[in-house]
């Protein structure tokens, strides 16, 4: 578990600071850009469309674990929008809290303990 938390907070911090910088640079309009690089139908499109996809199962999956309340469906929507930004600092705290358990990290506390 400490390897895969070493792993978030890399991640966290890599990711923090490339989107910084590419904000910076290029401004606010991620978007338009991710949207019609799907419109096009090329590979670039073809990856973004992926990764919404697993952004959708990353927010699925947090909601999911919540059990769907008011307060998971707000998690799902920031699992899903803010992606890896959002999930490593998530999963870091959800790994800290399983206290070394996988079941507890992957199903939440209560599915966990049934």
């Amino acid at each position: 578990m400490k390897l895969f938390r070493a792993y978030l907070v890399v991640a966290f911090a890599s990711l923090s600071s490339y989107t910084l910088f590419v904000v910076s640079h290029q401004g606010w309009n991620l978007f338009s850009v991710f949207f019609s690089s799907i419109a096009e139908l090329a590979w670039p499109g073809q990856f973004n469309l992926d990764f919404m996809m697993i952004l959708g199962i990353s927010g699925i999956w947090v909601a999911w674990r919540h059990q769907f309340t008011g307060k998971a469906v707000v998690l799902g929507l920031l699992a899903f929008f803010g992606g890896m930004v959002f999930l490593a600092p998530y999963l870091f705290w959800a790994s800290a809290q399983a206290k070394g358990d996988a079941r507890t990290l992957l199903l939440g506390k209560e599915r966990a303990h049934h």
